[in-house]
């Protein structure tokens, strides 16, 4: 019965969205996941939007559940959602739901997962799944040293070949006190270019 209630909350969250356009947040484990709450905050705000998160273990470490006013996934709803065949797979569920799919931060560690991929949890087997025909918009953010090692820029690169978007990085005074390039964009950057994929409702009723 508890699995039946699972799978019933999963399929009442997912259908009952109430935006127009359904942005999926992505975080992992950078000490930038602290910036998850006012980043959904900042996306409810635009007009017609409805946001859903998927999270790592890792990034779990860094912001307040709490804090977030939106429904969180995790590892553990892909594994306890599904008991039988009939039962929806969490990863294409989301998939499905998603218009945009941003992923702020994004570390070092899962970005190596994504460039050669590696889908070993929920986050990254969305990315695996995903739709290419939609946005999928990423905001690197690690150490200074980390995000100059020569492997960086090729799986950066690689990424864009598949189609997604980077926000870049920016150059700042890290929380763990190094100067340099590495920190994810603002708060206000991210919200600001996935504003930009919003279709405008009179661009809408032209088409149709």
């Amino acid at each position: 019965m508890q699995a039946e209630d699972r799978v019933s909350c999963l399929k009442s969250d997912l259908l009952e969205s109430s935006g127009a356009f359904r942005v999926l947040v992505g975080v992992t484990g950078s000490v930038a996941a602290l910036k998850l709450p006012p980043l959904v905050s900042h996306l409810l705000q635009l007009p017609g939007v409805d946001v859903r998160v998927v999270t790592t273990e890792h990034a779990k470490h860094f912001y307040n559940p709490a804090e977030v006013s939106v429904k969180i996934y995790s590892d553990e709803d892909e594994w306890e959602l599904w008991t039988q065949r009939s039962d929806p797979v969490l990863h294409i569920e989301l998939r499905r739901w998603a218009d945009l799919f941003v992923i702020a931060p994004l570390d070092a560690n899962t970005l190596g997962k994504i460039a050669n991929g590696i889908c070993d949890n929920l986050l990254t087997c969305v990315v695996r799944a995903w739709d290419t025909t939609r946005p999928l918009l990423f905001c690197p953010a690690m150490n200074t040293a980390m995000w100059q090692h020569p492997i960086t820029a090729q799986q950066v690169s690689k990424l864009k070949e598949f189609g997604y978007v980077e926000i870049p990085c920016i150059a700042k005074k890290l929380v763990c006190g190094d100067e340099g390039k590495g920190a994810m964009a603002e708060v206000s950057t991210i919200v600001s270019v996935v504003g930009q994929y919003l279709q405008k409702p009179e661009e809408s009723s032209q088409e149709t």
